[in-house]
């Protein structure tokens, strides 16, 4: 059974965009009293600010009516919640309370899963471009080949040269503290390696087009082009590629690629996302996979599998009855 206990609480305004209320909150997470659960909202509107968010986009202060008997109403100050702030409310909340625990927990791993995910993705990204570069380098070599090019290091270095705010080859790894002898381009991002594979196959290509040859002539092309990817990237607001920090060795990203178990062709997390804000089983599951997190991650959060998360009929009948106990 799936249960997204948010969603039972959720409201949506005139603007279309959902909220829910610190009055249904404080009982969802166990407070007794409305009075103390306002330190733990005081908290979070600090971590919203501290976060560089404006506070009231989050926590909007309203007046409440509410019904008293005999068709009487009064008012009552409320706070309407954005998802965000619920989530800082779970975090500064009280974890020695069960429910409280068992979300905070369970936001830790599935911060960590989103990180896994992120990995993955950019683990893939720079083994396809990489193998790109491979490819789409040999044909610029073949093509620098037949325009008259010989001196093939002063060639390469034009177009690292202007892409890169003129540093050469060995500038580079000396600026990204790599060894002498390593190929930059094993400890480049997907984003950086994106900026090289598209000098590459627009030197080739403008080349071919033109039939540009002379070992001048070729050079110049090949820094031109790289000139005008910098351009490019400046023009967007992009990080120049000399200024992105070197990454792990790509033999690692496919080692890593490796080691993952896959269904077909998509690896296990991709299968099994967790919805957002689904309550795991119990609070002994999500403490024990936090701590199998901890000690080995890769391999054995993919063995758990499916049961990570299920949510109980017992979990979900536990928090019905506190939200029913202030009611």
């Amino acid at each position: 059974m799936s249960f997204t206990i948010f969603d039972t609480y959720k409201k949506i305004n005139e603007h279309g965009q959902e909220y829910r209320t610190a009055r249904d909150m404080f009982k969802i997470l166990g407070y007794s009293e409305y009075r103390k659960f306002q330190t733990v909202i005081k908290k979070a509107e600090k971590s919203c600010k501290n976060a560089w968010q404006e506070v009231s986009d989050h926590f909007a202060q309203v007046v409440d009516m509410v019904d008293i008997g005999s068709g009487a109403q009064r008012k009552i100050p409320n706070i309407y919640l954005s998802r965000y702030a619920c989530y800082l409310i779970i975090q500064n909340a009280d974890p020695t309370k069960d429910v409280v625990a068992t979300w905070q927990s369970y936001f830790a791993i599935q911060t960590r899963i989103k990180e896994m995910s992120d990995q993955y993705k950019e683990d893939q990204k720079r083994l396809v471009v990489r193998e790109e570069m491979k490819e789409h380098n040999k044909k610029l070599f073949s093509t620098a080949k037949q325009a008259w090019v010989r001196d093939y290091a002063t060639f390469y270095d034009m177009g690292y040269a202007w892409l890169y705010g003129w540093l050469r080859k060995k500038d580079i790894l000396e600026k990204k503290k790599l060894a002498p002898d390593t190929n930059p381009l094993d400890y480049m991002s997907s984003e950086e390696l994106g900026a090289n594979l598209f000098r590459a196959t627009q030197t080739e290509a403008k080349l071919k087009r033109e039939w540009i040859t002379g070992e001048k002539a070729a050079s110049k092309t090949h820094y031109d082009v790289a000139k005008k990817v910098r351009e490019t990237i400046d023009q967007l607001g992009g990080t120049m590629p000399e200024k992105l920090p070197p990454v792990e060795n790509i033999k690692q990203a496919k080692q890593r690629l490796d080691k993952l178990a896959y269904i077909g062709d998509v690896p296990w997390f991709e299968l099994h996302k967790p919805p957002v804000y689904t309550l795991p089983d119990s609070l002994d599951a999500i403490r024990q996979i936090a701590n199998i997190i901890k000690q080995n991650w890769w391999n054995q959060i993919i063995k758990f599998g499916n049961n990570i998360y299920k949510v109980s009929q017992t979990g979900h009948q536990k928090i019905q009855e506190t939200i029913q106990s202030h009611k």
